[in-house]
């Protein structure tokens, strides 16, 4: 006599001991990883306004863009002459300058718009005199109109 398994083939029944229960999240851990980015973003971005002068340069529609020169000259709104953040005359500056000329290939001069012409051509003379060539004026790119 043949005996009969209780069991088909390719079925099985087995009871499982959870049951499935509707989807409940908790949002507590996502919370937490949202405030962690939060924190991190905000302790890695820096919020300070880089120290130097402030300067309104003109804007150009013809300007071109040079990479950042190593001898910056800048006029602010009131005519100060400021060479590496550092206020000078034009004396001290023509001393400055003839002691490091032969270390200057180019110059760059950021005068402010508000700035006197006068004072700008005086600073550029005094360079042309001591032999400097390459000078530039910083401006910003406008849109052409």
């Amino acid at each position: 006599m043949i005996r009969q398994s209780s069991f088909k083939t390719g079925s099985f029944n087995i009871p499982r001991k959870t049951r499935l229960l509707k989807g409940d999240l908790d949002m507590t851990p996502l919370i937490d990883c949202v405030f962690l980015l939060l924190i991190f973003f905000m302790l890695s971005s820096s919020f300070v306004r880089p120290a130097g002068i402030t300067v309104n340069l003109p804007k150009t529609v013809t300007a071109e863009v040079l990479r950042e020169e190593k001898f910056v000259i800048v006029i602010t709104d009131n005519n100060a002459i400021h060479l590496e953040d550092k206020p000078v005359s034009i004396a001290e500056l023509s001393d400055i300058l003839k002691n490091r000329q032969s270390g200057i290939g180019s110059l760059l001069i950021k005068a402010d718009k508000n700035a006197y012409l006068g004072k700008i051509i005086e600073v550029w003379d005094l360079c042309r005199d001591l032999g400097i060539e390459k000078l530039n004026i910083a401006t910003l790119q406008s849109a052409k109109p």
